[in-house]
């Protein structure tokens, strides 16, 4: 089985999150326990899942464990748009980390389903 950290779409999700980390630090001090929390756990949360699922016995457990990494990452961006819309975030990183998501969901979603296929 393949190591998490050469998965192509571990290694995105995983450079989202430090961008994430390294944007959230100016954020208002506020916020520390609310949309700061919430957005670097959700995108925290997408590189553990797929590296969880990688090392399960199963493609139907690791299929569920991407299926999960897909929902931290649309929660994700929910909370990118907020950041965004509460002005936390310029228009342009917001946009900029939102497109990220997006080709990092088509490329999940695909991973997801050749192990689904292969379940």
């Amino acid at each position: 089985m393949q190591r998490f950290t050469d998965i192509r779409v571990w290694q995105q999700a995983h450079k989202l999150t430090l961008e994430v980390y390294r944007l959230t630090r100016s954020f208002s001090k506020d916020e520390m326990y609310g949309v700061t929390s919430q957005l670097r756990r959700s995108c925290a949360s997408i590189g553990a899942n797929i590296a969880e699922g990688s090392k399960k016995r199963t493609n139907k457990d690791y299929a569920r464990f991407l299926n999960t990494a897909e929902g931290s990452l649309a929660e994700a961006e929910y909370f990118l748009t907020l950041s965004r819309d509460l002005d936390y975030l310029q228009s342009g990183e917001a946009d900029q980390l939102i497109v990220e998501c997006n080709d990092l969901a088509k490329r999940l979603g695909a991973l997801r389903a050749k192990v689904d296929a292969n379940a």
